[in-house]
């Protein structure tokens, strides 16, 4: 009897050492039970980080038609006077939050890189921006000069897609897409009777942007017999259908060659 006790205990002493590793197993191991299905995120202010970029920033792929809406300036930095009473921070604030709502009520998923009058520095606008994978980033300015709207994309030239891109030229293997998507907004403008003068510029964060990006400075609208104003609330419903139009067509048109 003694003997067979001995072996008893050496058999549950085995299996107690075991246990811990079966429960391990069991712990890890994937369910077999299909995870239930989430409903796409809602559009939502991306933080921006704060750490300082590396030399090189990764491409992120999206699958999803995603825009970044780039309100320019804020806290305080805030930008042109455009008149007594309007800072250009506040306007393209405005048109931004305006923006991001006629586009997420046509079903398309939007980020901006704010919402509310705070600082947010050039590095953190982009890495919000490439965190997305976006299919077009629109970067809002205001002038008090000119007239109609100024388009501006990257002076940078085209470079070869790789996985990891430098930072601060990384919007040079977007620059033949960025071009189209300007040619887009320009389409757009011309439809809304807004005249458009196009350029090429060296800008942060428009050079680190991984998108077709654009930068779009919208100034007053001089008409015949009239100028409308930036704070013209008839003129700012033009600019924010325009930009939406712009927008919806280049969804249909960014997967082209």
């Amino acid at each position: 009897m003694r003997w067979i006790r001995q072996r008893l205990l050496r058999a549950l002493g085995f299996a107690f050492a075991l246990s811990p590793l079966v429960a391990g197993a069991q712990a890890s191991a994937p369910s077999s039970t299909p995870a239930p299905a989430q409903a796409p995120p809602t559009p939502v202010q991306t933080a921006p980080g704060q750490a300082a970029p590396s030399a090189a920033v990764p491409v992120h792929a999206s699958p999803r038609f995603a825009v970044v809406i780039d309100a320019a300036h804020g806290g305080t930095d805030t930008g042109a006077r455009l008149s007594d009473h309007l800072l250009e921070k506040d306007l393209v604030l405005n048109l931004s939050v305006r923006l991001r709502s006629t586009l997420s009520a046509h079903g398309i998923y939007v980020v901006t890189t704010r919402e509310s009058d705070s600082t947010i520095p050039a590095q953190g606008r982009a890495e919000a921006a490439n965190h997305v994978g976006a299919a077009a980033c629109i970067t809002l300015h205001a002038t008090s000069s000119g007239n109609g709207v100024h388009l501006f994309t990257s002076s940078l030239t085209q470079i070869p897609m790789t996985r990891f891109l430098p930072w601060d030229t990384a919007q040079g293997a977007y620059a033949d897409q960025s071009l189209r998507l300007s040619a887009e907004l320009n389409s757009a403008m011309i439809h809304a009777e807004i005249p458009v003068t196009l350029g090429k510029t060296a800008l942060q964060p428009l050079d680190s942007f991984t998108c077709p990006a654009v930068t779009a400075e919208v100034a007053p609208l001089h008409e015949t017999g009239r100028m409308l104003q930036l704070s013209d609330q008839e003129y700012q419903d033009r600019l924010v259908a325009a930009l939406a139009a712009a927008v919806e067509q280049w969804q249909r048109d960014w997967r082209l060659p």
